[in-house]
């Protein structure tokens, strides 16, 4: 394959070639070769220049780029289920952390060869879809240089046409150039469904129309919740994510304040709505929304995130609502 830079590929966005900004390329491939003619070069180049290198990818992709590149002790192996895990924060955060270190050590930038788990459902395929959008201004300022590969014999094909529409460039065994596809950030997220959820059409097990006892509310869910046959670390951080965003509807939207909580046979899905006009920044919760200053507050939707399976909101003419929705087990 061609260099990395602007030979043998299409012109390319200046933000492209910024050094120190996050570049967000995707390669998507048919066969395994592709995948090693194209990552391979990628990772030595970088190294050469100055860069670290880390693969944070399937057992499969790590193993055939591992010997590919001899078992170069250079080449950072991450396990996948530590970056990619149910909730996509935590990838967000490991990052940024790598990015950090790296730098701290000398490293010019971070190339990654990034392989997400999509999960087997549709809602599983949502939630990374957004991640890939959202990390295009989560990681946005940091020293990173994330190369996504997609196998297009074993995805689906809304993942792979998601793909296309969240990076800005693509690669090929021809070269890299810029993604004419590409869909910036804040309108992609705004495209993406709210899936229903099937529980929600039947009768929840708590149902608050108006809160005005916040305290009482809070023992009320704890209540449910300790029948509810799981792991007891997992309901108390779920209760933790009710009691956030539930005081974040009180104090920041207009009343009434509801809360719903349905249990199902193997999720909890709990739903707050007000009557405010909700957040308007797409990308809330996917950090402190005051950034590394945690006193300042801003926390409630940033642990959410990182306490449930999904965090879904929306807003019409009614109002605003969050849906937390935890699995069991």
């Amino acid at each position: 394959m061609t260099g990395w830079g602007s030979e043998g590929a299409a012109p390319a966005p200046d933000h492209l070639h910024t050094p120190r900004a996050y570049l967000h390329d995707a390669l998507l491939y048919d066969d395994r070769a592709q995948l090693v003619d194209v990552a391979v070069p990628f990772l030595l180049e970088g190294l050469a220049a100055g860069d670290a290198a880390v693969v944070a990818a399937g057992e499969q992709t790590s193993a055939a780029l591992r010997d590919a590149l001899d078992g170069d002790p250079r080449v950072h192996i991450l396990e996948r289920g530590d970056v990619y895990r149910a909730r996509t924060p935590t990838a967000i955060t490991t990052f940024r952390r790598v990015a950090h270190e790296r730098s701290a050590g000398g490293a010019r930038r971070v190339r990654v060869i990034g392989e997400v788990d999509y999960g087997a459902t549709e809602r599983d395929w949502l939630e990374w879809m957004r991640y890939e959008s959202v990390i295009n201004k989560a990681l946005a300022d940091w020293p990173l240089w994330g190369l996504c590969v997609f196998d297009t014999q074993a995805l689906p094909d809304p993942v792979l046409e998601s793909a296309l529409r969240t990076h800005t460039a693509l690669v090929t065994p021809a070269g890299r150039s810029a993604n004419p596809d590409f869909v910036p950030p804040a309108r992609y997220l705004a495209e993406l469904p709210v899936p229903v959820d099937p529980l929600e059409a039947t009768a929840p097990r708590l149902w608050a129309r108006d809160v005005e006892d916040y305290i009482g509310l809070r023992h009320a869910v704890a209540a449910e919740l300790a029948t509810v046959d799981a792991p007891r670390d997992l309901v108390e951080d779920y209760l933790l994510a009710v009691d956030e965003m539930t005081s974040n509807a009180v104090r920041h939207g207009r009343p009434p304040v509801g809360l719903r909580l349905w249990v199902g046979d193997d999720r909890i899905v709990c739903s707050i709505d007000d009557g405010g006009p909700g957040l308007t920044d797409p990308f809330a919760g996917y950090g402190p929304a005051h950034g590394d200053d945690l006193s300042r507050g801003g926390m409630g939707l940033w642990l959410a995130r990182q306490l449930c399976d999904h965090v879904d909101l929306s807003s019409d003419d009614q109002g605003t609502r969050v849906r937390l929705t935890v699995r069991l087990g």
